[in-house]
């Protein structure tokens, strides 16, 4: 099974609000999904990220592959540089 970290849209028509969430690839964006892992607010002022680092973190080493949007939400958090030096420097 190819488990993904992907948004899934929630909100109204243009007010777009994003739940961060782990998912197998082949369920629909906004179906089912295994664990709600944070949010993702582009509309608010500042845009608003709140993300559960732990889970995150375990689940990417566990071999989720994050979408390319979430993957740079993520390296904006510092989580990729973190999963990098946990991989290499051990």
């Amino acid at each position: 099974m190819a488990v993904k970290i992907r948004m899934r849209r929630m909100g109204s028509k243009r007010k777009p609000f994003y739940r961060i969430v782990v998912a197998d690839s082949r369920a629909p964006r906004d179906g089912r999904f295994i664990e709600e892992v944070g949010y993702y607010n582009p509309v608010s002022q500042p845009k608003e990220l709140k993300l559960n680092e732990e889970k995150v973190f375990e689940w990417l080493q566990k071999g989720a592959q994050p979408s390319d949007t979430v993957r740079s939400l993520l390296s904006g958090a510092g989580l990729m540089q973190k999963l990098h030096d946990a991989k290499y420097n051990k």
